[in-house]
């Protein structure tokens, strides 16, 4: 499961605009704690967050723009639309998205999880009616997902420091670098790309922000609701994830006080 996503970007150049304000944000960096304070600074090496006072500012910012604007569609948008409808929309964004993590699965080297993303995009695609419904799943072909920023882990590049991205939310500098590289070899983009129709990819984005945030509106209203610091909370819920998403569901190797909380499960996958 993987911290849901509130936009995608409808361009190449909204991800360049992204990764220049990226290194703004150097500029509200933490104070860092004396080596002296030996205390202080293991806690600020663990919460490995340096950017935290920007990450805060855009964080409030984008809880506003979701209280604003988001969260209303999206509440109106389950109104409007039935479940089994929802549900179906669902299943046809999960089996779009089915090429991306075919492409990650194959970079990490992992054949049997790439033969079965194939597989599921396949059956799905033809049996399923478009992805419309997920037959796969009933021949024990499961569903997971894979992206750019889970390569580079898989790799063994470091998560690098948190980061929370203007409408996008939590990150890290490894995932928002997976992000731009997902943008150019998503088949699914390449080919709304190069069909050429007009407001398609922006549809497309937009179905998969909307599905996404109606889907999570109940456990982020709970999260709100019992978290003391929100932003500490989604820190820790975004960073435990993508670790477990690495190890492609794994128990970790060695326990710290992140993985100790590993079946933290916040949030319903989605790309």
């Amino acid at each position: 499961m993987s911290f849901p996503r509130l936009f995608h970007w409808p361009s190449n150049r909204s991800y360049y605009a992204i990764f220049l304000a990226g290194f703004m944000l150097f500029g509200g960096c933490a104070t860092v704690p004396p080596a002296s304070d030996i205390e202080a600074r293991a806690d600020f090496d663990r919460l490995n967050d340096p950017l935290e006072p920007m990450n805060r500012t855009i964080h409030k910012m984008n809880q506003r723009l979701d209280k604003a604007l988001i969260k209303p569609i999206a509440v109106t948008y389950n109104f409007i639309i039935i479940k089994p409808i929802r549900e179906l929309i669902t299943n046809i964004l999960r089996n779009l998205q089915e090429p991306l993590t075919l492409v990650n699965d194959i970079l990490q080297g992992e054949g049997k999880r790439a033969a079965t993303t194939f597989g599921r995009f396949v059956t799905n695609s033809t049996l399923g009616i478009g992805g419309t419904f997920d037959v796969a799943v009933g021949m024990n072909m499961h569903r997971h997902t894979e992206d750019f920023g889970q390569t580079l882990g898989a790799w063994g590049v470091g998560e690098g420091p948190y980061l929370v991205v203007p409408f996008l939310g939590p990150s890290t500098i490894r995932d928002s670098v997976g992000q731009i590289a997902d943008i150019y070899m998503n088949p699914t983009l390449i080919a709304i790309d190069q069909a050429n129709v007009k407001g398609l990819g922006l549809i497309y984005r937009g179905a998969g922000a909307l599905d996404s945030r109606a889907r999570n509106i109940d456990t982020l209203r709970e999260l709100e609701a019992s978290s003391i610091d929100l932003y500490a909370t989604m820190r820790s819920a975004y960073r435990q994830n993508r670790r477990k998403e690495v190890r492609n569901g794994a128990p970790p190797s060695n326990l710290d006080q992140f993985d100790i909380f590993d079946n933290f499960d916040a949030f319903d996958d989605e790309e």
